[in-house]
């Protein structure tokens, strides 16, 4: 910066506030300053920012997979926020391990990032509460956090699985199978108690509970080989997936083979609504989520718990789903 200073005949100060607040600073000698800049490849240390600053422009951000078009377009949407608010996103992915969440939380409390944004893995929320307690504003993403010391932006996946569920019923289906895991996420769980709600209210219903290792198109297709290969009398009609990818699968299981007929044989609905359901070989009924809402709003809510922590209280945002109705469960009984 004393570089820049002098080859702008300026002083360090004046070039502090080019770079932190330019709107103090008349328009000539900002633009002296960044000829300077640019002359000199001047680029800050915001390492050393931050310890004069305690605390980063940055924010971390940890969801289950990154894989899932579902969290890409809320990390999609967190960053277009966190652009507007001058704060920048740095993304991690747990994968479903539990290890890979505490590394992530760890690195970024070691960053000292501004805030924390995370769709945790299961109920130890432990790590999250010591770097609340230490100052970090900490907001849980795709999770319900009633109860807790967090704030929280989540949808309604007990209602999002019966408005699937109930569907299937309408449309003349009682065999009806779950298909997700691990149970170990609070989303498979919520979806697959709603699932079992639904089914109860349903006359001469069944639910039949197929777990997965992991929610993806190739766990999904393994259960559609596994249901293909069935006989008919001991084979749902009617299936709902924890989540599009692997909805997904089992759309390849059944079908890439010439087996079943998706709805005729047995109709399907996932949960997310991702792009990818509307363009697949049978476009895919699913349970819509507003992720550019729940990307935005958890930013939002990380800034309120920031801006006065002594003072605070969380909040809980819950959003209500949608179901959209395509070809692979409209039709056919």
């Amino acid at each position: 910066m004393r570089e820049v200073a002098a080859a702008a005949s300026v002083s360090v100060g004046t070039v502090s506030n080019v770079l932190n607040a330019p709107e103090k600073v008349a328009a000539a000698t900002v633009a002296r300053v960044q000829a300077a800049i640019d002359e000199l490849g001047f680029v800050r240390n915001d390492a050393a920012r931050q310890l004069r600053a305690g605390r980063s422009r940055s924010v971390g951000l940890v969801v289950l997979d990154v894989g899932n078009p579902f969290f890409t377009d809320i990390a999609r949407a967190a960053e277009h926020r966190a652009g507007e608010l001058d704060l920048t996103i740095l993304l991690g992915t747990s994968d479903d391990d539990p290890r890979k969440e505490r590394t992530y939380i760890d690195t970024f409390d070691e960053q000292r990032v501004f805030g924390l944004l995370v769709s945790p893995i299961g109920d130890d929320l432990s790590r999250l509460t010591a770097l609340q307690r230490r100052g970090t504003p900490v907001v849980l993403v795709d999770r319900d956090g009633s109860g807790t010391t967090f704030d929280s932006v989540a949808v309604d996946d007990v209602a999002g699985a019966q408005m699937a569920v109930q569907h299937l019923g309408e449309i003349g289906r009682r065999r009806i199978a779950f298909v997700g895991g691990p149970a170990e996420l609070r989303q498979v769980r919520d979806r697959r108690a709603g699932a079992q709600q639904a089914v109860d209210g349903i006359p001469g219903a069944s639910l039949e509970v197929i777990d997965t290792p992991a929610l993806t198109v190739l766990a999904g297709r393994a259960v559609g080989e596994l249901l293909r290969d069935r006989p008919a009398r001991r084979r749902p009609d009617g299936v709902f997936c924890a989540n599009d990818l692997l909805a997904i699968g089992v759309l390849q299981g059944l079908t890439l083979t010439g087996g079943l007929r998706v709805p005729d044989d047995l109709a399907l609905v996932g949960y997310d609504d991702i792009d990818f359901a509307r363009s697949t070989v049978v476009p895919l009924s699913s349970i819509r989520q507003p992720t550019a809402r729940i990307g935005g709003t958890a930013v939002d809510l990380l800034i309120e718990a920031a801006h006065d922590p002594e003072n605070h209280h969380p909040e809980h945002v819950v959003f209500q789903p949608e179901l959209v109705i395509r070809a692979s469960s409209h039709g056919g009984q």
